[in-house]
């Protein structure tokens, strides 16, 4: 279990989270949404324990967190962020050494280690540039390596930090079918995001922040219709949201399931 219970944090010139109770493992992907300078960063980094809340507690595995070297490094094995740059969390050439990084510092046997590499490759489609130089991939495959270096670690966690900035539509494509893919091994993902319309469609509980607090929570269907608090939030609804909102079509998750029903009730959508 990863959670916080009336966790508050302030830097020295002001404070950011204010009494945060949240509970990480009641949904598979979890969704924290705000506008810029609302915390959601700061949250990240109490959450991977790199930040001490001043009151409050993060709570792992039912008790509260043990900051200690021992602790953390149980915390971080377990709950493994991936950065908004790719290039923030990658210190090799070549991409299998890159994966393997973390792997080799823990002193982890080499047979699991390749094991473990093959499966983060396969994972997240990168076998067919694994050979390239690091510095002669595109930012999205770095994002994919950066991406499977967390992976490794088979943690319980993955925190992802805008996972679809700087993305074509190709490539947001693709990294949402590697979300789905970890989700369907059993793990829970936790992503930090201003793309609206990914939250709305890849998570299935959403907390949103507003000046360090949490205003709403619940499922996107609960959350993103509640237009007025989204205003004032600093966020805008979903299109598909906004399709059911202005145009009182059915709440849909996705673009397919909304064809599916234009498909049905008219005949005319190819």
């Amino acid at each position: 279990m990863l959670a916080t219970r009336t966790l508050s944090f302030s830097y020295p010139d002001s404070p950011v989270l204010k009494d945060l109770t949240l509970d990480f493992s009641q949904y598979k992907v979890t969704g924290i949404i705000g506008a810029n300078g609302c915390g959601k960063s700061t949250l990240f980094m109490n959450l991977a324990g790199i930040l001490r809340p001043q009151q409050g507690e993060v709570w792992w595995n039912n008790e509260p967190l043990d900051y200690s070297k021992k602790g953390l490094m149980a915390l971080r094995q377990n709950v493994v962020t991936v950065f908004q740059d790719p290039d923030q969390q990658i210190f090799y050439t070549d991409v299998a050494s890159d994966i393997a990084f973390s792997l080799r510092n823990l002193g982890v046997d080499e047979a699991e280690i390749s094991r473990r590499t093959e499966r983060a490759l396969r994972m997240v489609d990168a076998g067919h540039f694994r050979d390239k130089p690091i510095q002669c991939l595109s930012f999205g495959q770095k994002k994919r390596v950066a991406i499977a270096g967390a992976l490794v670690m088979e943690s319980d966690y993955l925190l992802l930090d805008e996972p679809t900035a700087g993305l074509d539509p190709s490539g947001r494509k693709q990294m949402l079918d590697i979300i789905s893919a970890i989700v369907a091994q059993g793990k829970r993902i936790i992503i930090s995001s201003h793309d609206i319309d990914l939250i709305y469609q890849i998570c299935d509980g959403i907390y949103v922040l507003s000046d360090g607090q949490i205003v709403s929570t619940g499922t996107p269907q609960e959350v993103f219709v509640q237009k007025e608090m989204l205003e004032n939030a600093g966020l805008e609804q979903p299109w598909l949201v906004k399709l059911h909102s202005e145009a009182g079509l059915p709440l849909c998750k996705t673009e397919q399931e909304l064809l599916a029903i234009l498909r049905t009730n008219t005949g005319e959508i190819p």
